[in-house]
Parts: structure tokens; C-alpha cells; sequence
């Protein structure tokens, strides 16, 4: 079912966007292996019924949002990467500044004190990055600012050495809003797992198609980006959003 949507959109509306504007200005993106013993959807459980919620008691935390891959997913990869290749969970917390983080890390070992942290998966990759752009396809209508609220069905993230503005991709079918940002190594209390460097690039194309689909439309567009621009990838794959109460719906 398609629904039409219509008006201005807010992003060509002066008076929705003196409204407010987002406030959003540190990723912390945490990337992590399946469970060793196939326990991942005991894990998506516990860590969206008790885990997550807890985090939204930190004043400078504004979204989170949790990824997951599955075989579909994992088979239209547009880049594979020794150092990526095991990722198949992503966790995203939105703060509105670095220092939010250390109250994030105070609170994470409050809860492992508290007997709340059973499960871990193998980490791949923690790292901050600072949001740098932000777009949103005229035909949803929602603006750039919202689009971690927006409904959507996935995210295909990109990982690029690089410092070059992905908004070639907001045209591509399936493809309803983009953000953008660039790494910010830390160092104590939020330590980056492996360092990252500044000229690595994030990107989170929320989509408003099912995430294999919309990666069989962006994979031309992104080699075109590649080889024109310089630009070396490290990842490139969709994900899945998570649904609610359907833990193994969406499962590595």
C-alpha cells in the first residue's frame, strides 16, 4: 500500500522549520558480531525492554536506534571489509553533544553493577562521529531534522574514507532521508574501538523500501561515487529497523 502524502514539505516551509531545529550533534555507533551461541533474539529482547529504555533517562541523549542484518541483507553488501565483515548488529545513540558520553558510560556500568547487563554480543566497532548534513526527500514530506523519528523500514549505512557530501543519493528510489557525519576520535572515558581517524565518513540512508531493494538501486549510484570521486568504502549494507515484540523477525 502506498500512501500519497500532501502539502510543502517541511524542509521548504520557513515556518515549520522555525519550530525548531534538531539539536542532534554526536553519533555513538556501536557495531557488534552475532550472538556466539544464536541467542541473538534473546539479546534484541532484553536489550530493547530494559537496556535501551534506561538510556533515554540522560538528558543529552535525543534518539537511539536499532539495526539489524539478515542473509537478505548481507547478500547485496556493496563492499566487504576484513574489518566490518562480522557486523551484523548496530546500535545508534543521537546525543546533542560529546559530553553527554560521560554520563553514557556511567550509566552503562551502573546497570552491569545492577545485575541488568546478561548478554553482550562481539563487538566489531565503537566509535563517535559529529553530524555534519542532513536531507530529506521532498515526497515524505517529514523534514530532515526528524528523520531518526520517522517511520523507517531500514538504514543502509555507509563507511567511506572520505569527506565528500553523499546528497547524490537522495534521489535514488527507496532512499527518504540521508545524515551525514565525520568521525571524532575520543579518547578516555569513550574510548573508540579500533581508533578512528577524522577523515572517515558515516552515512545513514533511511529507507522507505524493503533495505535489500533499496541497496540493489543504490549500488550503480555508489560505484559511480566511488570511482569518480576518490572516495575509498568500507562498508556499505542495509539493514533492517527492528520491529517491536517481533525479536526474531529480523535475525542474523
Amino acid at each position: 500500500m502506498s500512501t500519497v502524502l500532501v502539502g510543502t514539505p517541511s524542509d521548504a516551509a520557513p515556518a515549520i522549520l522555525a519550530a525548531g531545529r534538531t539539536d542532534i550533534t554526536t553519533w555513538f555507533v556501536s557495531m557488534s558480531a552475532r550472538h556466539p551461541e544464536g541467542r541473538d533474539a534473546d539479546y534484541l529482547a532484553w536489550h530493547s525492554l530494559d537496556h535501551r529504555p534506561e538510556q533515554h533517562r540522560l538528558n543529552a541523549l535525543r534518539a537511539s536506534l536499532r539495526l539489524v542484518s539478515t542473509p537478505a541483507c548481507r547478500a547485496v553488501r556493496a563492499v566487504r571489509h576484513s574489518r566490518y565483515d562480522a557486523v551484523d548488529h548496530l546500535m545508534t545513540y543521537l546525543f546533542t553533544g560529546v559530553e553527554g558520553l560521560s554520563k553514557f558510560g556511567e550509566l552503562s556500568t551502573g546497570l552491569a553493577k545492577a545485575g541488568r547487563v546478561p548478554y553482550l554480543l562481539p563487538p566489531v566497532e565503537r566509535a563517535v562521529y559529529t553530524l555534519k548534513s542532513t536531507l530529506a526527500a521532498p515526497r515524505i514530506k517529514a523534514g530532515a531534522d526528524v528523520l531518526p523519528w520517522w517511520p523507517a523500514k531500514g538504514v543502509y549505512v555507509l563507511i567511506e574514507q572520505g569527506d565528500r557530501p553523499p546528497s547524490e543519493l537522495i534521489d535514488v528510489p527507496g532512499v527518504a532521508g540521508i545524515w551525514w557525519g565525520n568521525s571524532l576520535p575520543l579518547g578516555p572515558p569513550v574510548a573508540t574501538t579500533p581508533a578512528t581517524d577524522a577523515a572517515r565518513s558515516i552515512t545513514y540512508c533511511f529507507l522507505d523500501e524493503e533495505p535489500a531493494s533499496a541497496a540493489q538501486h543504490l549500488r550503480p549510484v555508489l560505484e559511480k561515487r566511488w570511482a569518480t570521486h576518490g572516495i575509498e568504502p568500507k562498508f556499505a549494507a542495509p539493514f533492517n529497523v527492528l520491529v517491536p515484540y517481533q525479536w526474531d523477525r529480523f535475525v542474523p
